[in-house]
């Protein structure tokens, strides 16, 4: 008997964001206050995100997008797979939002 498919999970997500958590590993933080927080997180709270399935927009940490920028972290909206991003630490997080076409609430 060949395996089935499991019942599908809804999520409310209206788009996703890819950020690659090696690159972010090497800049060690450089984001949010103190320029202590990972991109992900930071753009998280900035945009008043929650974590998982129910908050409007995923921002996921991946592994490995393969750009490996040095000193910054690579990027991508699923919405706008043409267009990746490379972000350097510090930059603001509202010019970081608007590049991945995300609405501030």
């Amino acid at each position: 008997m060949a395996p089935r498919l499991k019942k599908p999970v809804r999520a409310n997500w209206s788009n996703a964001v890819l950020v690659c958590a090696k690159c972010t590993k090497k800049v060690d933080g450089g984001f949010g206050e103190g320029r202590r927080r990972s991109l992900a997180k930071s753009l998280r709270k900035h945009l008043g995100l929650g974590k998982g399935r129910k908050s409007p927009v995923g921002i996921v940490e991946v592994k490995c997008l393969g750009i490996c920028p040095k000193g910054a972290v690579t990027v991508v909206n699923t919405a706008q797979p043409d267009a990746w991003l490379i972000v350097e630490p510090g930059t603001a997080l509202d010019e970081v939002a608007e590049a991945l076409g995300l609405a501030l609430p």
